[in-house]
């Protein structure tokens, strides 16, 4: 959180936090920088906590970044990266680094049908930064299908399916996802 709240480009944070914590949430946080924070309690599924969120961030605000808790240590540079390529006319931004590993499909009864190219995909990461009114428009048009039944798992896909092109700019190793025990061991590394 420190991180995000220290970019000169936010200047709120909008939590959307699990159901029944807002108030748990409100009081743990503390922020050594002056932005404004607003804690809300977010959906069942990610669309909606995000899409809960979008509507609590003051309107004074036409860019917005989306981020995920779970990459603790996106640094600085790469939010002021995604908000200034939003800055510049982008209507959508994500940060993403080249896949390194051969990637398989594979069907469901576990044989491969195909090996993809790598060359040409990118492991996306956060924030991810929006024009408010293009997040708004897919989020509404989101609220239906949602993020699941589409096969979404990030903001950028709903913009997508907007038609809206959304513009790359290069991420960061230290904004890796902390999902497992052994993603702890390797983000410790980017402590100061």
């Amino acid at each position: 959180m420190t991180r995000l709240a220290g970019a000169p480009s936010v200047g709120h944070i909008v939590i959307a936090a699990p159901v029944g914590m807002v108030d748990a949430i409100s009081i743990s946080i503390s922020i050594d920088v002056a932005v404004g924070l607003t804690v809300v309690e977010g959906g069942p599924s990610r669309q909606q906590s995000v899409a809960t969120a979008l509507a609590a961030v003051p309107a004074t605000y036409q860019i917005v970044l989306v981020h995920d808790a779970a990459r603790a240590f996106a640094p600085v540079e790469l939010i002021e990266r995604v908000a200034a390529a939003v800055r510049d006319g982008r209507a959508a931004v994500i940060p993403v680094l080249p896949v390194v590993d051969t990637i398989k499909v594979v069907d469901d009864s576990g044989h491969v049908v195909d090996t993809l190219n790598r060359s040409a995909l990118r492991a996306v990461q956060t924030p991810q930064g929006f024009r408010r009114d293009v997040l708004e428009a897919a989020h509404r048009n989101g609220v239906d299908g949602g993020f699941a039944s589409a096969g979404l798992t990030d903001d950028a896909g709903l913009v997508e399916k907007l038609g809206v092109p959304v513009y790359c700019v290069p991420g960061s190793e230290a904004a890796l996802k902390i999902t497992r025990p052994a993603d702890l061991a390797v983000a410790e590394t980017f402590l100061p």
